[in-house]
This record gives structure tokens, sequence and C-alpha cells, in this order.
């Protein structure tokens, strides 16, 4: 603890030696709606200094006193200037106002949107939601996880899969929260969509290097998404219907100007299209699927210095399966539920403060009968959270943040319970387990010079399992030899430790800088899985007096360019992460109901590549080429012989070109293209017959490759002129995903025909594909 309070000393004292200024704040936000814009950038014409609204849109500038004139710039929204006569203390609120419904009398200024040299956080990329829906999408279901997956620096799980790899490190390894809420699980359809409502969302952010210190407990990336706040000024609703989904929000004042609300539905209806196919008389009678969701979110403006929101996800698939002829049936249902209480207040002009209580839930449960046997087998992770995070601005140079959290875990391993002829029965290995997750931080965004940005930070991070717990102690079989039990609230296992966090950015000139990162991370919760990609099987355990933290070190080096006055942005980066403490579980490892965390081998991973971006950001045409060329390791003294092997989700290159071209205010349209390496996998090298009984030796652990994968998806959108007596705007959107019906492989497996005995046995690798090309149409309404 003792660097932690010397940094926040220093750091404090570098804000009071500064001299006494006339301090400007207030909010930014969306003219027409009210929401707030999140990270626009407020800056002084003439002079190279700016700061950025915080998640909230508050913001704080200290200047000379004066007459200035600010630049106010977001993606999405016109650039506009602000003339301010600054001679007290004064408070401005800004009102941006979106590309598309800019009025002729606003006054536009020409500055550069050229934040990305400027800033000197590395590997942030923020997406609109515009942008995002400008994009093919995969059945017509707009996913903000596809998108990020098109981006330089992150790949996909496979095909149709929601889950996410940045940087080499696991689907687990990325902090992914909703109104701060952490999300344990992304996918509906068992991965194939992403749970996020697009018409819910208002900013995506995601930090792939120099991760800042108020995030925490994630070794690779932080995906920060913020859900709309509610039209405060008139009441709205969108929507849109589907290939396999339906959805509607609604949003509008709750009092004009101070409080708004917002509710955003989505359902499948893969259920209902396949239920006519399937009889009354048919084996299959009763067995469908669907999800849905909900997002819904109030708050509420108390005064100029205090407002609160309220907001909430729930959602769920469910999974039902009847086989009539075996008398068997099963119905799985799984799904995230959150929700989030926060509490702005503005102390004063240089100080903003946010307390936030959060509530998740993460659930699976898998209930089965089979004749007189009914069985439930259930897991999953609920926690509760509270935290305090503080916007200081001290100085015109300076804009620090601080704060804390505590956050309490229960984890369920695999629960089973049932019945068999009236006899219940009830297994051993029923014991949740708990922990409480603590954390302090402080971090400094400061110009040293006109040259050199410095964004620095410390964070203390701490862990620890607690009862009730009994521990086993076992034999080199497994065979239990004694046992000790811990009470509620008692110690088991703490670790702590500090994480040093600086990113540095040097200008070479008005055009072009070079950024420098480094961060060290702890994560103390755990995915554990046997498969290649995020499934709701998958189980999330912690860290206990078996299980060690796992430990990440990230080296992080860019140029950044910009382009045709910054119409064109263009970067290199190049990084190094090495990973102690990763976890696989051991050879030979079936699952069954044992305590998950007894199977585990632990080992290192280390992973190191390069990403390109040439990103158009003006113009008609706008889009991206990315390219990354990489390696992940992972190596584990009782896997592979002990040698080092390559990831599952190591791909050596991921290419991926995305356009997006406006014909006409009635036409638009995008494409995008993606190749990569095909994904690493083991696969048998010879067979045996054995008493007739056929059998295969596997290669070492991902040995082999299967076929590069690669598609096309193009897209058209119609907006049709609106009719200025009729409220209700629509929108016609035509997508064709995988235009030339590549058939990619999800998996390979193994075939056999014929018989040993005679010789006319026959073995043959067989390809499984799951898409070919789908066209899909979507109705989108707006009123």
């Amino acid at each position: 603890m003792k660097p932690l309070l010397s940094l926040m000393l220093v750091m404090l004292c570098l804000g009071a030696t500064a001299q006494k200024k006339m301090t400007l704040s207030g909010y930014v936000r969306d003219s027409a709606t009210g929401e707030s814009v999140i990270s626009a950038t407020i800056a002084v014409s003439g002079k190279n200094l700016s700061v950025s609204s915080n998640q909230y849109g508050f913001f704080s500038l200290t200047l000379d006193s004066g007459s200035y004139v600010l630049a106010v710039t977001h993606v999405g929204y016109i650039t506009q200037g602000y003339p301010v006569n600054l001679q007290q203390d004064q408070r401005l609120d800004i009102l941006l106002q979106s590309t598309s419904s800019a009025l002729s009398e606003v006054k536009v200024y020409s500055r550069r949107r050229d934040q990305n040299v400027r800033n000197a956080q590395m590997g942030r990329i923020d997406l609109s939601i515009n942008q995002i829906k400008n994009i093919p999408a995969f059945l017509g279901e707009v996913d903000i996880l596809k998108t990020l997956q098109l981006l330089p620096g992150v790949r996909n799980a496979g095909e149709g899969n929601a889950g996410f790899y940045v940087r080499g490190g696991g689907a687990d390894q990325n902090l992914i929260m909703l109104d701060d809420a952490v999300v344990y699980n992304t996918g509906h359809l068992f991965g194939f969509f992403s749970i996020f409502n697009s018409d819910a969302i208002k900013n995506t952010s995601l930090i792939k290097g120099g991760m800042p210190a108020q995030y925490g407990g994630r070794l690779s990336s932080v995906l920060d998404i913020t859900m709309k706040d509610g039209n405060s000024r008139k009441f709205e609703g969108e929507g849109g219907i589907g290939l396999i989904a339906s959805r509607l929000s609604l949003q509008g004042p709750l009092v004009k100007d101070k409080a708004s609300f917002i509710v955003s539905a989505r359902r499948t209806y893969v259920d209902a299209l396949t239920r006519p196919f399937i009889k009354k008389t048919s084996d299959f009678y009763g067995s469908g699927y669907f999800f849905y969701d909900l997002n819904a979110k109030i708050n509420y403006r108390i005064s100029e210095k205090d407002r609160l929101y309220l907001s909430g996800y729930f959602g769920r698939d469910v999974f039902d399966f009847n086989n009539q002829r075996r008398s068997f049936g099963a119905k799985i249902p799984w799904g995230n539920s959150t929700a989030t209480l926060r509490w702005n207040h503005v102390f004063s002009n240089k100080l903003f403060a946010n307390t936030t209580v959060v509530f998740n839930d993460y659930k699976f449960r898998f209930t089965a009968r089979q004749d007189n046997l009914n069985f439930t087998l259930a897991s999953g992770i609920r926690d509760g959270n509270a935290k305090v995070d503080f916007d200081y601005y001290p100085a015109p140079r300076h804009k620090m943040k601080f704060g804390g959290q505590t956050t309490y875990h229960r984890f369920t391993p695999n629960v089973l319970s049932g019945n068999q002829d009236s006899v219940v029965f009830t297994p051993s290995n029923e014991d949740n387990k708990y922990a409480w997750e603590n954390a302090l931080y402080i971090q400094d965004d400061w110009d040293l010079s006109e040259k050199i940005k410095l964004n620095y930070g410390l964070r203390w991070t701490g862990f620890s399992q607690v009862g009730p717990y009994t521990a086993f102690q076992r034999d080199a079989n497994r065979n239990k030899l004694d046992s000790t039990v811990y009470g509620s609230g008692d110690l088991i296992k703490t670790y702590q430790g500090l994480e040093p966090r600086a990113t540095m950015r040097f200008q070479i000139n008005d055009a072009s800088s070079i950024k420098a990162a480094v961060n060290r991370n702890y994560q103390f919760i755990h995915l554990v899985s046997n498969s290649g990609s995020t499934l709701p099987t998958d189980l999330w355990v912690p860290s206990t007096f078996r299980v060690k933290p796992q430990i990440a070190w990230q080296y992080a080096l860019g140029y950044f360019k910009n382009l045709k006055d910054n119409a064109i942005e263009t970067s290199v980066e190049v990084y190094y992460k090495s990973m102690q403490n990763q976890i696989e579980y051991r050879e030979g490892y079936t699952p069954g109901l044992t305590d998950p965390e007894e199977e585990f081998v632990f080992g290192k991973g280390w992973s190191y590549g390069s990403e390109f971006l040439i990103n158009k950001v003006r113009g008609k045409l706008t889009g991206w080429v990315g390219y990354t060329l990489s390696w992940t390791w992972r190596q584990f003294p009782q896997l592979n012989e002990g040698k080092k092997y390559p990831a599952r989700y190591d791909r050596r290159h991921d290419l991926s070109v995305v356009g997006t071209y406006e014909l006409s205010p009635k036409w638009r349209f995008g494409g995008a293209f993606v190749y990569g390496t095909g994904n690493a996998t083991s696969l048998p090298e010879r067979f045996y017959i054995v008493e007739g009984v056929l059998t295969q030796a596997f290669s070492r652990i991902n040995a082999y490759r299967l076929p590069a994968y690669h598609r096309l998806d193009l897209s058209a959108t119609l907006t049709p002129n609106k009719n200025k007596n009729r409220k209700l705007g629509t929108q016609w959107v035509f997508s064709i995903y995988n235009v030339y019906s590549r058939l990619n492989p999800y998996f390979l497996y193994f075939d056999q025909t014929g018989s040993p005995l005679d010789g006319s046995l026959k073995v043959e690798a067989r390809q499984v594909s799951l898409f070919p090309i789908i066209p899909t149409v979507t109705w989108n309404f707006k009123f």
C-alpha cells in the first residue's frame, strides 16, 4: 500500500502547486435527445490543450482568464465552435447535433479529427452504434461483438461465435461490462449472437492495450458498453422485424428535461418457425429453442449537481429437447441478470464523483428426465459490487481519476440433484465457493509538454477465498485422505499485488505521433472449457488455495499518422504479452461432477505480434483495412511432453476489409471481407485395430491447422423519403452473408466405413461446415 499512497500524494501535489485559474465545467449532451455524449473532445483553438468528457458527459477545463473559442468534436456529431469569455468560474452545457440531423444554421468549425494521434491512450477504439449498424449483419441481427472481431488484434472464436480473443488472451480474459455490470456470458443461441441489443446501446469502447488503472480483474482487454439514458425531450420508439428475431424500443421523458426512461426488448421466433415442421406424431414433438432479452433504464436529474441512474438487463436462452421414442426430455435455460444503481455528484467545478452499486447473476441449468429418473445440473456465478470513482481536474494539463471497489463473489460449481422412484439424491460436491475481491487505484492524464503526454497510474488489488468451504487432501489417485472445514467468513487464502500502468505519447508533428505502453494485470477468476469456443456449459471458478491468479505483463509500441487533413487514420502497433498461471484441464480429463479445480494443470503463455490499420473516416466511402500478424503460445509441464504448442486461438494472419458507401440519402451500401489462418487443432495420426475395435492415437496438441477461413458479406440499406404527414420512418436492410458460399470448417471428424474383419475398413476425414450463402431482409421502423 505504501507505493500507492506515495503516488497519490505526488499526483495531488502536482495539482496543488498549479496557479489558480478560472474553471469552465459542464456537460456535453445530444441536442435532440438530451443524452450525455461520452468521450467528446473539448479543445481550445490555437492551443495544444484539450479535455474529454467522461462516461456521464462531464468535463472541466481550467484556463487563464480571457476569451477563447472551444472546438467540440465527437464521432457521429458535427464539430461545433463555442466562443467563451472566461472571467470567473463558469458552467457551460454543450449541445452537439448528430451528422444526420444537423441544422443549416449550426456553425461548423474545420478543426481536424486527430485525437487518435494526440491522445496518450493506446489500443482504444470507440464505435458509435451508427457505425456498427452500417456493417452487414449475420441473419440481419446487428451485433456489437461481431463488429469488434473485424478490428486488428481482435479475432473471433469460430464460425458465428460471439466470443472473441484479444492479443493472444483467452475469451475469459476480456472484462465485458454493461453499465458497469460485469457480463459473464455474452452469447445467445449457443454463442451465435451476442446479448447486446444495438437499439439499447449508446456507446462501445474497447481497450486492448495500455489498460487504464480504473479497470482490473482481466488480462487482455476491456469492453465498456453504455446503455442509452432515454430521450428526455420527446417520446419515440424504434424496432425491427428480421429473419429470426424482432425487437422494440421505447423511450421518452418522465419529466421533460429532468427524468427519462428507455425499455428495449428482443425475442427470437426460431421455435415458432420450426413448430409447424414438428408434427404431434413426431418423436421430437415439443422440442424447440428461443431467446429473449430486456434492457431497461431510468434516470432522474435531482439537481444540477446530482443525478440518479437505475438500469438493468435480463436475458434467457431456453432449449427444449424431447425424444418420445426413448422417453427422454431435457430443458436447458441459461442467461444473465444485472442491475446497476448509480449516483453522480458534482462536488465542485473540478471534482466529479460517481457511486455505483451492482448486482449481477449468471445461471446455467440442465434438467432432464429418463423414464422414472429426474435430475438437474446447475452452475453459475453471482456478484454484489460497490464502488466509487472520482474525476479530479486540478490543473489545465492534469486530469486525475481515483477510487476503489469491493466485490463479493458466489461461485456455484456443477451441482447435481434429482430423484428416482421417490429417492432424492444430492451429491457432496454441491458446496459453493465464496470470495472477496477489492481494489484501489489512482491515475493521472498529464501533458508534460507540447509534445509529451503521459497517462500513468497504479492499482492495488486483492482477492480472498472465504468460507464456508471444505478442503479435501487427496493422494496421487485422488482418494480423500483428510479434510479441513472452514466456517462462514473464515479466511482460506489471500492473493494481492500492485498493477502499474503507463502509456506515453510523443507528438512528432500535427499529424503523427509515437506511443508506448506497459501494464501489469491480475486475474482472479477463470473460465474453464473443454472446447475452443465459449459455451454456456463452461464454468467460472475462483482462485483458491490450489488455483493461483493469472498474471500478465504487456508491452506495446505504436506509430500513428493521419493523412489528407485527418480524413484517413493509419497506425502500426507491436506488442508482447507474457502470462503466468494459465489453466488447462489435465490430459485425458473426462467431464464429470468432481470439483473442476482438482483436474487443472498450470503453465505459462506468451504472445506477440503486429497490427496494421488504415481507417477512412470522412467522405461518401468510409471504412477500414485491418491486418494482424501474431503468434500465441502455451507451455505446460504436464501437457504435450512439456513442449510449447500454439494456443487453439493462435492465428498467424488475420485480415479484415470493411467499407460503407453512401450513394444517396436513400441508398447506403456496406461490405466486409475477412480472411484468417485456420484454427490450430489436434488430429489422430495413427489408427489401430485392437480386439476388433478401431482406436486412434492423436498428434501433439494443436499440431495441425484447419483450412483458412474467409468470407464476404454485403448489404444494402434503403431509407425511403419520410412522408411529412406521417410520423413513421422506415428502413429496409438487405444483406447477404457469405456471398460466394465458402464452406468454412467448423470442425473435422473421421468417418468409418466397412469392416476390419474383411479388410474393407476405410477411415476418411470429413469436414463439418455451418453456414452457406444466407440472404436476409430486415424491416426497421422509427416513430
